[in-house]
């Protein structure tokens, strides 16, 4: 009876983690991209981008650039969890387009140094 219980609760952990696995979003995901081609894409596109924050523009925003061009990157004060970054540390933020009538931005989701 013991073992039978045993490989019942064996089983049950298997399955829930098998689910589990499967729960949560499954949309499209975020691709590298230089500045010039995140410009190019439609609104609310997830992306990731490489490059170096070149200054602070005040309140959240911040004028990022690659070697293809810059872009105001909006980057919530929680987002930064500690890192401490300048214009010569290279970073990484993953996020998403951010497209109106007379401007793009990317809005970032995640932001850590490379």
């Amino acid at each position: 009876m013991v073992r039978f219980l045993f490989s019942l609760s064996l089983a049950f952990l298997f399955v829930s983690t098998a689910v589990s696995a499967q729960e949560g979003y499954a949309g499209p995901s975020a691709a590298l991209v230089t500045v010039a081609a995140a410009k190019e894409l439609k609104d609310d596109t997830p992306v990731i981008i490489r490059g170096k924050i070149e200054k602070f523009l005040g309140g959240e925003k911040y004028l990022f650039s690659d070697n293809s061009g810059n872009i105001v990157v909006e980057i919530d004060d929680e987002l930064w969890r500690g890192i401490s970054a300048d214009q010569n540390d290279p970073v990484e933020i993953t996020g998403e387009v951010e497209k109106d009538f007379t401007s793009v931005e990317i809005e970032a989701s995640r932001i850590k140094k490379i």
